[in-house]
């Protein structure tokens, strides 16, 4: 699929970007060229010690920000395909600094789609969160307003071979500043804060958020925002998978926090096709024919009602999964 093509991450240099590079750079040893475009100098430098030049010819890294279009805009000369990871996240950073997250997270969104419009860009893939359905916060406001942008985006590339699309998925396992990590961080504290013993997430791992992000690249028609069907996890149970031996406080839910996330909402429920391993929330404006599209990926119009939230998933994480997948995917050293 990505034989011969050019594809630039922006945020490269974050979790999902280096996990994404780590994955084509193994599977699609023939890419024509990997850009890494991020504003952290330092950590392209670490990133290029992981991925050397001598190893990897492919790999070029981009020093810029989102909200520079024009340096934008130069980066993505002769790019095939756009990853766009880049965004401001720390729900607490949002609500204390919120024009800063606006600047990022839709201004910086609105320059890609530009700077795609104005190159020889193919296909566009945003990554979006469940925090971005029915928000309460700022960070999933922004989050809507990108998806939002992107797949309006699809709206106005008028005679270009250019589609946009997104993937919403939900909190992903070991990422930095994520529930597993700080929880790991307090087990020599012997107490773990608790924000609410009812409260519940989406997991996914990086390397399934890499897949679903190769599978939009090669089934997308543009301007679906696609939404796999992962697992959820008690944060009661995480604790009790990380820290058995520890206390438990309950500190309260933070400001912007919900109990429960969703990533399909009731209302976009009456506009989302299930498939096998995927939900796909169809873009507002149509663009293409729905049954055709039905029938190509043998999907149907979710029943009336429903909504895919992390407190009501068919799928749960035991204790032991949870264990299990920290060795796997963020810890091999862990034990309890």
């Amino acid at each position: 699929m990505l034989k011969g093509k050019s594809i630039l991450i922006t945020g490269g240099t974050g979790s999902f970007g280096k996990k994404f590079t780590e994955i084509i750079l193994t599977r699609y040893p023939e890419i024509e060229r990997v850009v890494v475009f991020s504003r952290d100098e330092l950590k392209q430098f670490e990133m290029a010690q992981e991925f050397p030049a001598s190893q990897y010819p492919q790999i070029r890294y981009f020093i810029g920000d989102v909200r520079d279009g024009a340096r934008l805009t130069r980066a993505m000369e002769g790019i095939d395909i756009v990853v766009h990871a880049a965004a401001l996240k720390q729900v607490p950073a949002a609500e204390y600094n919120p024009f800063e997250c606006i600047k990022t997270n839709i201004m910086g969104a609105q320059n890609v789609i530009e700077a795609c419009l104005s190159s020889q860009v193919k296909q566009v893939v945003a990554l979006s969160t469940d925090k971005a359905a029915a928000p309460i916060n700022l960070y999933g406001a922004t989050k809507l307003c990108s998806d939002k942008l992107f797949v309006a985006a699809n709206n106005m590339k008028g005679k270009r071979d250019l589609k946009f699309s997104v993937v919403r998925y939900g909190n992903v396992m070991g990422s930095r500043g994520s529930v597993i990590p700080f929880f790991m961080s307090k087990r020599n504290d012997g107490l773990i804060p608790i924000t609410d013993e009812r409260m519940t997430r989406f997991n996914i791992t990086l390397e399934d958020g890499v897949k679903l992000v190769l599978n939009a690249l090669e089934v997308m028609w543009g301007g679906e925002i696609f939404v796999p069907k992962i697992p959820s996890y008690r944060i009661t149970d995480v604790a009790q998978a990380v820290a058995p031996d520890c206390k438990t406080e309950i500190v309260g839910i933070r400001p912007g926090e919900k109990l429960h996330e969703e990533m399909v909402t009731m209302t976009d429920a009456l506009n989302t096709v299930e498939m096998k391993d995927y939900f796909v929330i169809l873009p507002s404006t149509p663009l293409w024919d729905v049954e055709a599209f039905m029938a190509e990926f043998n999907g149907s119009i979710c029943s009336e009602g429903f909504c895919y939230n992390s407190g009501s998933n068919s799928q749960w994480l035991s204790v032991e999964e949870l264990r299990k997948l920290i060795v796997s995917h963020v810890d091999a050293n862990f034990t309890v």
